[in-house]
């Protein structure tokens, strides 16, 4: 059974910064698509940021040259560096991690909230 553990979640003033990790178990997790997710009050959950197994990564427009996804495979963790941190960033961020035709896993979730 595959699991995720998020932290670094918190309560950061308006240009701070924040880094989320998310620790994985029950995968191979170098084969894993990792992703970061948000949802804010009343809205759709939406992607943040992937990285897939290759390496390669996208963001959202909202959060390009703000936001760095990486990972670290020799610890099964994968990582949301967040820089200049706006009130807008405000949710609850969800870790991902999907194998395509194999599973698809999610966090429980870590508040981040970036006062103005």
């Amino acid at each position: 059974q595959v699991q995720l553990v998020e932290s670094g979640g918190g309560l950061v003033q308006a240009g701070g910064s924040l880094r989320l990790s998310c620790a994985t178990s029950g995968s191979i997790f170098s084969r894993n698509d990792m992703a970061w997710y948000r949802q804010a009050p009343g809205k759709q959950r939406e992607l943040v940021a992937r990285i897939f197994s290759s390496g390669n990564t996208d963001y959202t427009d909202s959060v390009k040259g703000r936001f760095i996804i990486s990972r670290d495979n020799a610890r099964n963790t994968a990582y949301l560096q967040m820089n200049s941190l706006k009130p807008e960033d405000t949710a609850v961020y969800y870790c991902n991690a999907k194998w395509i035709g194999v599973f698809d896993a999610w966090g429980q979730g870590t508040q981040v909230t970036v006062s103005s």
